[in-house]
């Protein structure tokens, strides 16, 4: 697996409802949003990867880990789980991270670090879609086999 599968179901799971609101807030196409998201996922997964590798947050993402991976059954969409308030602990923790993410992609974009925020929080409950229905087709994997392997693009 690869971090351009994740991307990809990323997308497939954000659809072209979501791509669009992001598309009209940060002006562009849905070309220029699929890019945008496809840089933050990129981001946030490597900020996933970097809290799992730090003494001080590796065990709360073992334990967001070990949640997704055991929860049942799996969600459906994002609209079946209300965003962050049903995620437990990976919410929990991709929250944390979103801003972090944010800031790596508006620097590398040039794009406003709020409307990039702003887009990375709408993504976050779609990823903790995503990592969710991995975790239910990949019983047993840790972190790299949620988000497809490979290191942090730091």
């Amino acid at each position: 697996m690869s971090d351009e599968s994740f991307q990809d179901e990323v997308l497939s799971e954000l659809g072209d409802d979501r791509l669009q609101e992001i598309a009209g807030l940060l002006g562009t196409d849905s070309g220029g949003a699929r890019e945008l998201v496809g840089s933050s996922v990129t981001e946030l997964s490597g900020e996933l990867r970097s809290a799992a590798a730090e003494p001080a947050s590796a065990d709360e993402v073992r334990a967001a880990v070990t949640e997704v991976s055991t929860a049942e059954p799996p969600l459906q969409g994002v609209a079946a789980f209300g965003g962050l308030v049903g995620g437990g602990l990976m919410a929990g923790v991709l929250a944390k991270l979103a801003k972090p993410a944010a800031d790596a992609v508006a620097k590398k974009t040039g794009i406003p670090a709020p409307t990039v925020n702003r887009a990375v929080e709408l993504l976050v409950p779609v990823v903790l879609a995503v990592l969710t229905k991995r975790a239910a087709t990949r019983k047993g994997g840790g972190l790299g086999d949620l988000l497809g392997g490979g290191g942090a693009k730091k």
